[in-house]
């Protein structure tokens, strides 16, 4: 029984390999992506900060 289960599996198996190394590598490029687009929004966020405060020095 075991050996008929894995005979139907194992042809497939290096796709099923594939399709998961494909999502790990998706989901960690998205992730990558989204923590650089983050850091930039910071570094923009600081930047409006900083500008508000001189402007609500200067008036």
């Amino acid at each position: 029984m075991t050996k008929e289960i894995f005979a139907l599996v194992s042809p497939s198996l290096p796709y099923v390999i594939g399709v998961y190394a494909a999502l790990w590598a998706g989901l960690m490029i998205y992730v990558g992506v989204t923590l650089s687009r983050l850091g930039r929004l910071e570094r923009q966020l600081v930047l409006v900060e900083d500008a508000l405060a001189k402007q609500g020095r200067t008036s």
